[in-house]
């Protein structure tokens, strides 16, 4: 059996993120109380008709002290052979979530008359700190729109196969400030820039005159290169922690030619290595 938890801060998808894993076909609880998940789980394996693939939403509306006591609730469960469990955890910055609220005029749940939303979104960022720091995949939801969430969560959650690992390379620009959601951060702004030939400016590292100017550089294969080995290396021993999702990030100033070459450039190397190889190209979604 495998259980997959969603959790964030209010206004980060978490909702459309249940709803995805839904619609794939898993059995969905909203805003579970973090103490009955063992309680779920036991239930759920005595059920001659349970579901295999079970998604729950754990977040600021439980008591704090369930949420004090998640991390010794995650390790009993995680120590089990007869199910898999994760966390997948949402999150975006505290203006985006801002912007979020006044949009719908909806009221925070930590908010009353004497705590205003912007202190509200602070505090339930340390409530929830027990479930952030227990998190197998961090999701930035800063730049996505409710469909690229959806897409997210279903090509990196629901795909993923048990056991498997998942890896995706996002690429993204310094000067819009580095994602909430990467594991390793690689800066290659050091090598030859696209962007100061006016025939290359307007296209993205996904178009054909901007691989063969980069591809000729000696200095962009050695990056490649090198990061490939780094993560060749390091993967195994994600594997044997038990890890299930790994983001590489790829920086360059604009997020538009260097960091989407590159980042192309290592799925396509690691896409006959493993199973669940994503790519996602920040600045390009905008």
């Amino acid at each position: 059996m495998r259980v997959v938890v969603i959790s964030g801060r209010s206004g980060s998808g978490k909702s459309t993120a249940l709803q995805a894993l839904e619609d794939v076909g898993f059995y969905c609880i909203d805003n579970l109380p973090a103490t009955l998940l063992p309680a779920l789980v036991e239930q759920m394996l005595n059920d001659q008709n349970n579901a295999p693939l079970i998604a729950v939403s754990i977040d600021a509306r439980n008591q704090h002290t369930d949420l004090k006591a998640f991390p010794e609730i995650m390790e009993s469960l995680r120590a089990r052979e007869d199910i898999g469990i994760e966390i997948t955890y949402l999150d975006a910055s505290e203006a985006t979530l801002l912007k979020r609220y006044s949009a719908t005029r909806r009221k925070h749940p930590l908010s009353d008359q004497d705590i205003g939303l912007e202190e509200a979104i602070a505090l339930e960022r340390d409530l929830l700190e027990p479930i952030a720091s227990s998190a197998d995949m961090r999701v930035d939801t800063t730049r996505l729109s409710l469909y690229e969430l959806r897409d997210t969560i279903k090509l990196r959650v629901a795909q993923r196969k048990e056991q498997a690992l998942s890896l995706q390379f996002e690429s993204f620009g310094f000067k819009h400030g580095v994602p909430l959601d990467v594991d390793f951060s690689f800066d290659v702004r050091v090598l030859p820039n696209p962007y100061w030939f006016v025939e290359l400016r307007p296209l993205s590292g996904k178009d054909e005159p901007v691989k063969k100017f980069l591809n000729a550089s000696d200095e962009v294969n050695e990056m490649i290169n090198d990061i490939e080995q780094f993560i060749v290396k390091w993967i195994p021993h994600f594997k044997t922690n038990n890890r299930s999702y790994v983001t590489v990030g790829i920086g360059c100033t604009g997020g538009q030619h260097r960091s989407v070459y590159i980042a192309e450039s290592l799925a396509s190397r690691f896409a006959d290595r493993m199973d669940n190889i994503q790519v996602r190209h920040r600045e390009l979604s905008e």
